[in-house]
Formats: C-alpha cells, sequence, structure tokens
C-alpha cells in the first residue's frame, strides 16, 4: 500500500502550473498608465514589483476615482499572501479560496518574483492530472493476465498512430475537450504502446479534438509492452472495425448523460423550485 507521504510527495506543486510570464507593474507607475496596461493586456490587476521583490498588488478596483496622476504604491494593496515554488497545488488552492483571492504571486526563496498562479492554473490542474490508480491498475492487469513486465512513460505520440478501442464520443464533449486544448489545456492520454502500434486506452475525445485541430502529437502516459502480443483491448476494434481516429462516431443526436441531466434540472422549473 502506497504511504500518505509517498502520495503527498507525488501531488503537484505550485511552480508545477504557474505562470512565470507575468505583467507587473512599478511602484512609481501611474493610474494612468496602469489603466492602459489593463486594457491592453485584459488584466484586472497585476503584482507591484521593484527591483525583482513583490511589494503589493494592484488591481482595477484601486484606480476608481482616483487621479490620472496618483502612483501605485500609494494604491496598492501592501498586506500580501505569497506562495512559495514548493508549495503543494491543493494548499494554494485551499489559501486562495479561504482569502477570496484569484491570483497568488509566487516568490522564490529570496523573496524575488517567481511568477504567479491563478484560478484557471488551479482548475487546469485539475482537467489534466490522471489518476495514478488507474494507470497502475491497468498496468498489473497487463502483467497478471497476459505475464509482461509493462513499463510506465510519459511521452508523446502521434495522433495519427492512435488505434481507438471506443466506437463513438459526444459531440458535445468533443467540443469542450477542442476549447481546452485551444486554450492549453493538457490532459494526458493513456495508450499502450506495442512495437509499431499504439493503442488508445483512455482519452479519446481528447485525440479526436487534436486531430480536427490539426495537431501532430499528444502527451500520453505510455504503458509499454516490448512484446508483440495481442491483448484483449485489442478486440474491440477488431470487433467494431474501428482502425483510426476518422472512424470514431461522433454522437450527435444525444449528449453526454451528465450534461443532459444537468439541462434537465436546468429547465425543471418545479425541481428549481422545490430545491
Amino acid at each position: 500500500m502506497m504511504s500518505k507521504e509517498k502520495t503527498r510527495k507525488d501531488k503537484p506543486k505550485v511552480k508545477d502550473y504557474m505562470t512565470t510570464d507575468v505583467v507587473v507593474v512599478n511602484p512609481d507607475d501611474t493610474v494612468k498608465e496602469i489603466a492602459k496596461l489593463i486594457k491592453e493586456t485584459g488584466h484586472n490587476g497585476f503584482p507591484v514589483v521593484e527591483k525583482g521583490i513583490v511589494k503589493g498588488y494592484i488591481a482595477a478596483r484601486h484606480l476608481i476615482l482616483r487621479e490620472e496622476d496618483e502612483p501605485a504604491y500609494k494604491l496598492m494593496t501592501k498586506d500580501l499572501t505569497l506562495a512559495n515554488r514548493e508549495t503543494y497545488l491543493e494548499d494554494a488552492a485551499r489559501l486562495m479560496f479561504r482569502e477570496g483571492i484569484s491570483k497568488l504571486p509566487v516568490v522564490r526563496e529570496t523573496g524575488r518574483m517567481a511568477g504567479i498562479i491563478t484560478n484557471s492554473d488551479v482548475i487546469r490542474s485539475q482537467i489534466e492530472r490522471v489518476n495514478p490508480d488507474k494507470i497502475l491498475n491497468m498496468k498489473e492487469t497487463l502483467e497478471e493476465v497476459h505475464g509482461l513486465d509493462v513499463t510506465v512513460k510519459k511521452d508523446f505520440v502521434k495522433v495519427n498512430s492512435l488505434i481507438p478501442t471506443q466506437k463513438t464520443i459526444y459531440e458535445d464533449e468533443l467540443e469542450g475537450r477542442i476549447y481546452e486544448l485551444k486554450k492549453g489545456l493538457a490532459e494526458p492520454i493513456i495508450v499502450v504502446e506495442k512495437p509499431n502500434k499504439n493503442v488508445l486506452v483512455d482519452g479519446h475525445h481528447r485525440a479526436v479534438a487534436a486531430k480536427k485541430l490539426g495537431i501532430d502529437e499528444i502527451e500520453a502516459h505510455k504503458l509499454i509492452i516490448n512484446r508483440d502480443i495481442k491483448i484483449g483491448l485489442e478486440k474491440i476494434p477488431e470487433k467494431t472495425g474501428i482502425d483510426n481516429l476518422d472512424d470514431i462516431e461522433v454522437v450527435e443526436y444525444a449528449s453526454h448523460p451528465l450534461v443532459r441531466l444537468t439541462k434537465l434540472y436546468g429547465k425543471n422549473k418545479n425541481y428549481q423550485k422545490n430545491n
């Protein structure tokens, strides 16, 4: 059984998901300059940094009814919560939730600015995270059933090389995956890699989305088998006649069960009133 300490060490940290290319302002920057920056970047606030050290944070609300020439250091929030790069992401998320903040500046051990973690980064971490138990269980099953030694490796795989094991996917879920990929979300798929063959086990919606977007390679957790023996999963494409991602049927006449259920409740006024 995996110890709690080992499980904790495997969890993502702030440094794994923080944005390092951060737009910052100088303490002497004026309201006029900051307002222009908000318009140019679409951000609603910025860390105030002097010589690499975070001095405060200034948001759009701080600029309201202020003179154009007032400097950031007079308006910024100085009592600022900071995170360390080694902070566990779940701890940073709890901190952001408790304090009601959407952005958390990240500093190095020296106190110098290293990046920023946002609510969007926290959400991205949840979308991208694959349950390690799922991969471990699949590895153990392959080894037990087929008497194999399976190596697990995180790497990239050619999208066009994938052999699907699922005949249909949902259109609404596919659209969601396309949106996520455009936004840079990168949930790895799961693939069984055999000699000259990549069997797609998990992540069919994302794989098809990547193909539709013209993405050549996709990140994957590979379960690598060095022997060319037929595994149980390969019976599915053989029986259904699906050889590649283009053979997967995109179901347009039905929504993903979860989406259909929530939409149904959303339209039911009696349900809304009684709950």
